[in-house]
């Protein structure tokens, strides 16, 4: 403890008051801090680890004939078999499912991100009967089970002569992505300042103009951040594409990687098989990494404003 006067004034006559205020220590909040920062960065560190290794171990193996996969799992290859890659790219037909795979899931994020981000935008900026109605039923689709949909969707997709088609499979990744996309960009949209659209709108600026010269730029944040959500979901999604795309020939990664799993017998060309793993891990860490600053800048914009 320490004792402070407080002097009052002369012409009151008043004799000193001291008072005890209980001393600050600064020694023992930053030891206490310094603990608490060790104990979070090693935890982050062992996750990080936890993630890293398997994808290192992955690509790693990549580079492995079969013999040393199982002989040696752990250790580097003692050259690097670019066959493997090449096998993989061309009897394995990955190259195709490559291709298909992008086809489906470009036009699928451009289409949920800009049927998405305008359906956001009115529901975010605009009052009108039903509003709430609307934004509810979207944020109710993210809790519907696409499991108990694939055999109405089948028959829908069907009956419209969309079974398997490129253009039907990216019809259904949109209606897929949609109740996440406006429910993620709705709260975007809203931290937005209302200010700078209604001086465009003082200008003469439709609503048109004004959404997609204006306010489509300034939420490029949340746009990129939602868009890493998305083409992570639709380009490792499985189940879809299983029901809706029974075509050999515009198969996408997912079905090949299993194509490549179960047609190998008794064969095991798992060199060729990590090898194709690798190739359909890849742009999705590609994509992360570049984009990491954005998505991170886009998942805080609310929390900053």
């Amino acid at each position: 403890m320490k004792t402070t006067e407080t002097p009052l004034p002369a012409e009151s006559g008043a004799p000193v008051v001291k008072i005890d205020v209980p001393a600050t220590r600064p020694a023992a909040r930053k030891k206490e801090g310094g603990v608490l920062n060790v104990f979070s960065h090693g935890m982050l560190i062992l996750w990080a680890v936890m993630v890293v290794m398997p994808l290192l171990w992955a690509v790693m193996t990549s580079f492995k004939d079969d013999s040393s996969i199982f002989g040696s799992p752990w250790s580097l290859p003692d050259k690097l078999h670019f066959d493997n890659w090449a096998r993989a790219w061309t009897d394995a037909n990955m190259g195709d499912y490559f291709l298909n795979t992008v086809l489906v899931v470009g036009g699928s994020l451009i289409g949920t991100l800009v049927l998405g981000s305008m359906a956001a935008y009115v529901l975010a900026r605009f009052d009108f009967p039903g509003n709430r109605f609307i934004y509810y039923l979207f944020v109710g689709g993210m809790s519907f089970p696409i499991m108990l949909a694939l055999v109405p969707l089948f028959y829908v997709v069907n009956n419209m002569g969309l079974l398997n088609t490129i253009h039907g499979l990216i019809l259904v990744y949109i209606a897929y992505s949609l109740p996440f996309t406006v429910f993620f960009l709705t709260a975007f949209f809203r931290t937005l300042p209302t200010s700078v659209a209604e001086a465009a709108f003082v200008d003469g600026a439709s609503h048109t103009r004004t959404f997609f010269q204006i306010m489509l730029p300034m939420a490029k944040p949340g746009l990129i951040s939602v868009g890493i959500f998305n083409f992570l979901g639709q380009w490792n999604q499985y189940m879809l594409p299983t029901v809706l795309n029974t075509d050999p020939d515009k198969r996408v990664l997912t079905q090949g990687l299993v194509q490549l799993a179960v047609s190998q017998g008794y064969k095991g060309d798992w060199s060729g098989l990590f090898a194709g793993l690798v190739m359909a891990m890849l742009p999705v860490l590609g994509a992360y990494i570049v984009f990491q600053r954005q998505v991170v800048a886009g998942l805080t914009a609310g929390a900053l404003k």
